[in-house]
């Protein structure tokens, strides 16, 4: 089975990885490629300490300015359990469609294909701010949302503020107030498209 977005013309510049290829992967869909662009997730052992989600650029980083890596969220390990729970059955139930094997969150670095750690980084930004009460509510508007909508979300909040310091700023605060909402809301399937790096390899874009 070819993946839907594989490019045959060229295929040094293809802008995804062939799915039915198991071992080209790790983690949650990243590239096992030395120097591919990903995220990762590194989780300390037992219930304390801070989970840090970081894009590491791979070979892009020195590229027009591009940075080696970027620290974009730290939430504290106590809050994590319920966020880590729906982003794993979120993102297995995508990788199984596209015949990559699942992954599960182990005590140290994760990997994740670049999109799926966009998406992670709405999720993590989103619960910032939130009490316990209120991390129910994020994770099921998270589900919700279809991956276009957290790539566009990413895309509007990263470019105010996409760093873990940047906590306090515009976009940051308006996530953690439109998933927190305890009172359920239909989201709106808004039909907007994120434009991404061509050459950056993905599964999901």
């Amino acid at each position: 089975m070819k993946h839907p977005l594989i490019t045959e013309d060229d295929p040094q510049n293809s802008t995804v990885l062939k799915a039915t290829d198991s071992s080209k992967f790790t983690g949650f869909g990243a590239s096992a490629e030395f120097g591919a662009h990903v995220f990762k997730v590194n989780i300390p052992a037992g219930r304390a300490g801070e989970v840090v989600l970081t894009e590491d650029y791979g070979y892009l980083a020195g590229l027009e300015g591009t940075p080696e890596y970027e620290v974009r969220a730290i939430l504290p390990r106590t809050k994590w359990g319920k966020l880590a729970d729906a982003a794993r059955k979120d993102f297995n139930a995508r990788l199984r469609a596209q015949k990559v094997p699942p992954s599960s969150w182990k005590p140290q670095d994760n990997l994740l294909d670049r999109m799926l750690g966009k998406e992670l980084c709405v999720l993590m930004w989103a619960a910032e701010h939130a009490g316990e009460e209120q991390l129910d509510a994020i994770c099921m508007k998270w589900t919700a949302l279809r991956p276009e909508e957290r790539w566009w979300l990413y895309a509007m909040t990263a470019a105010q503020g996409g760093l873990a310091e940047d906590g306090k700023r515009g976009w940051r605060k308006a996530l953690y107030y439109a998933l927190s909402d305890i009172d359920v809301v239909e989201p709106r399937r808004a039909k907007r498209a994120l434009m991404d790096d061509p050459k950056t390899i993905s599964l999901f874009g």
